[in-house]
């Protein structure tokens, strides 16, 4: 955390810290796979490009390189001692000014824990019930979708808990055109003819 190996009890924010209460946040979720040579960390590289061009976005000044990033990715999952794990790197306004416009300081933290199938492993074996919400995708006008930030999760948040209340697993997202967008936390892709 802002370049520190800090312990699970002690990664801490402050309750005034500006992402909070204003959703100033953009992260990445990077998948690490155990395989015959090792932990392997899926598109690493990418995904903290990624997330350097979200904090472009917003206006926020990530204090790291992407290699920077990268190499505390696998630090963290190295001083864990994980094979399989998540990897959730997040650049946040932290503490100072209140308000919309406040430029607070970018923290950083790179957060990494065991977490199997997103859906569970039953999910991934017998598959899931899912419902289309009657949220939609932000339109591609109302908030700048290329980032990956947390603001953005609110409507995907209210598709989920509205999936579950319904007896679902998980909701389809559409956008403002009626398309199918997304799943609420994951990608959606059809395979047709094993393509």
């Amino acid at each position: 955390m802002n370049g520190k190996l800090v312990g699970w009890d002690e990664a801490k924010v402050h309750v005034l810290t500006h992402a909070l209460h204003y959703g100033s946040s953009v992260f990445e979720g990077i998948r690490c796979y155990e395989t015959s040579r090792g932990p392997a960390i899926f598109r690493l590289k990418e995904h903290m490009e990624r997330l350097e061009r979200s904090a472009r976005i917003y206006m926020m000044k990530l204090p790291y390189t992407v290699e920077e990033l990268c190499m505390a990715a696998v630090e963290v999952v190295k001083a864990n001692g994980l094979k399989e794990c998540y990897i959730r790197p997040i650049a946040f306004r932290g503490t100072g000014e209140m308000g919309i416009h406040a430029q607070n300081p970018v923290e950083m933290a790179v957060a990494v824990w065991p977490w199997g199938p997103y859906l569970g492993e039953e999910g991934q074996k017998k598959g899931i019930r899912i419902k289309v919400s009657s949220y939609i995708r932000p339109p591609p006008h109302s908030l700048p979708m290329s980032a990956k930030a947390g603001g953005h999760y609110l409507s995907s948040i209210l598709a989920k808990m509205e999936a579950l209340r319904a007896g679902y697993d998980e909701a389809v997202i559409l956008d403002h055109r009626g398309f199918i967008s997304e799943g609420s936390g994951e990608n959606i892709f059809l395979v047709k003819d094993n393509i």
